[in-house]
């Protein structure tokens, strides 16, 4: 199975207040993140990290990812500085980019962290899958609504967890 995700944020403790999540500390809510995660996802399965990870760093990436199952791709933020330090374990991650386009089930998926207005497939149902604004449930749905095929991956959006190719594609096609 494949699974996208973003702005998961660890160890931000002023991302709670910032986005409404439903925490009271920072040590709750990397705790709830991970068990979401390992909840969903198996060591074979891919997860597709489109951005911002964690502010706090190589060591405590290199921690969490270790803590969290199956392959994991990560699509560059704007607070996933910890890749560029020479302490992390470059091995976590089985690759490393700003953009990136993977098709799944006859579906083309456009990954960036940043929404885009327009994308390669735009028009011919290609979905831009994206994260960076900590938008809620009813952004997608209104996405939806207005034909828009742009759809958030933040755990913001998505009940905390990450979120299947399947269920993407339920939502927008209803295969």
């Amino acid at each position: 199975m494949i699974y996208f995700t973003a702005d998961l944020h660890f160890y931000h403790e002023k991302i709670i207040k910032h986005t409404q999540r439903p925490f009271h500390t920072v040590e709750e809510m990397n705790k709830s993140l991970t068990k979401n995660w390992n909840d969903k996802v198996t060591n074979k399965d891919e997860v597709y990290i489109l951005g911002d990870f964690t502010m706090k760093g190589a060591e405590m990436a290199s921690a969490l990812l270790y803590s969290l199952k199956g392959k994991k791709y990560l699509i560059r933020g704007n607070h996933d500085n910890f890749v560029d330090c020479t302490s992390f374990d470059q091995s976590l991650f089985v690759s490393v980019r700003d953009y990136m386009e993977i098709s799944y089930r006859n579906t083309q998926f456009v990954l960036f962290h940043y929404p885009i207005l327009e994308w390669h497939g735009f028009g011919k149902e290609a979905v831009m899958l994206y994260g960076h604004q900590h938008n809620h449930k009813e952004y997608n749905t209104k996405n939806k609504q207005n034909g828009i095929l742009r759809y958030d991956v933040g755990v913001d959006a998505n009940d905390m967890a990450p979120v299947s190719a399947e269920e993407i594609i339920e939502f927008w096609f209803g295969k």
